[in-house]
């Protein structure tokens, strides 16, 4: 067994979500115990409690830990023996819930991974991290693609100043599967998404949009000054966004652009980023997460493969490493990186230390505040025209 640090033992896991039909919930778990330092014991996995039992048959937990409520998980397993009751819970429901299952697992003292976006709104999301930052636990938020090997390899290269100063960001998430009005034939997926009581204030860019701004933010660190986005409705009949695009002005005077579609045909899940420096330029597809392009004028383009015994890759891209080259790894990982910092953490905490709750490898609940003002700062300002508003806020982590 995995264990995890002076801890000496795996992780209890709880979780709310991720019932029968749930995409996102099989992938916490799968990611949470991969590396064997969790396990799933016990979880809320429909509001329906006959539901939520047979739920948990499917993920072998016992039918006595499967609730039919969030709050009663909390207070059930509050009520267990501390060497029995969970460490830490996920959250995976639409996100009109997140706010509400974050909080009362916050003060209820656990530990929490949270799926993106944070909240509905950015009010919940500022409040929610007014209770974080007082509380003794971690908070994790997954914006999964920040775990990839090379996509740490990148971060670590430019903050360390090989590109030069960078100057120019295009990031783009491409899907086509609502093209159609998928919601209206009772998919489960497609329905809470275009649903604004359930999604937010925004569709696709809500959804993958966040992605791809917060894939900029994390790999190169520069801080947004202000924003210009035109989003629209392509599908007749639909409530919310299906395309968008926004131009970002950073701090330094850099640009950057955000694309983000549901409506292109036979596009999967393209998520791409390029970024420009004075020295240098590196692009990265997602779908193809194993190589990475770094050019400079004059020179043979470089093709960076995810190697962890290559002397070219650095400690942070290594340490995202699980296998050797040529053994592709890909989204579940990636996930799983993102778990396994937030359980060092969750470790460390277990002996007495204040959890970091601004500095982390992995993302945290400032990256879920400003990924929720993103959306309402994108929303704003297309319905304003595309007028240029504010970006950086105040809990905007550098």
């Amino acid at each position: 067994m995995a264990t995890n640090g002076a801890l000496g033992r795996k992780l209890r896991m709880g979780i709310v979500g991720g019932g029968q039909g749930s995409f996102i919930g099989r992938v916490h778990v799968t990611a949470a115990v991969l590396d064997n330092r969790a396990a799933l014991v016990a979880g809320a996995f429909s509001s329906d409690a006959a539901r939520s039992k047979a739920s948990a048959a499917d993920y072998d937990v016992d039918p006595s830990r499967a609730y039919g409520s969030y709050q009663e998980l909390f207070d059930k397993e509050r009520a267990l023996p501390a060497d029995r009751r969970v460490d830490f819970v996920s959250i995976a429901t639409p996100n009109h819930m997140h706010f509400p299952v974050a909080k009362a697992a916050v003060e209820a003292g656990f530990h929490v991974v949270c799926d993106k976006p944070l909240t509905l709104t950015l009010a919940e999301a500022e409040a929610l991290a007014k209770l974080v930052s007082s509380s003794q636990g971690v908070f994790a938020v997954t914006h999964n693609y920040t775990g990839y090997p090379l996509v740490r390899q990148a971060r670590e290269m430019i903050l360390a100043g090989e590109l030069g100063e960078i100057q120019a960001i295009r990031a783009e998430y491409i899907q086509g599967w609502l093209r159609t009005r998928l919601e209206s034939e009772g998919q489960k997926q497609a329905a809470w998404r275009t649903d604004p009581t359930k999604s937010g204030a925004a569709g696709c860019f809500g959804d993958i949009g966040t992605h791809a701004y917060n894939l900029g933010r994390y790999m190169t660190g520069l801080l947004p000054e202000k924003i210009s986005a035109n989003l629209k409705v392509f599908v007749p009949g639909r409530s919310l966004d299906d395309y968008g695009h926004a131009v970002i002005r950073y701090e330094n005077g850099a640009l950057g652009t955000v694309t983000a579609s549901q409506i292109s045909h036979g596009r999967e899940n393209d998520v791409r980023i390029q970024i420009d420096g004075t020295s240098g330029s590196l692009e990265w597809h997602q779908e193809e997460p194993n190589k990475m392009i770094v050019r400079r004028n004059g020179q043979p383009h470089a093709i960076y493969t995810r190697d962890p015994n290559a002397p070219f890759m650095n400690a942070s891209g290594k340490a995202a490493c699980r296998l050797p080259s040529g053994h592709p790894e890909a989204f579940f990982e990636a996930f799983a990186n993102v778990y396994r910092a937030a359980f060092d953490a969750m470790a460390d905490a277990a002996t007495g230390a204040v959890p970091e709750k601004t500095n982390t490898i992995y993302p945290n609940i400032h990256d879920g505040v400003e990924g929720m003002y993103f959306i309402e700062q994108s929303v704003a300002s297309s319905k304003a025209d595309g007028a240029w508003l504010p970006l950086k806020h105040p809990l905007a982590r550098r």
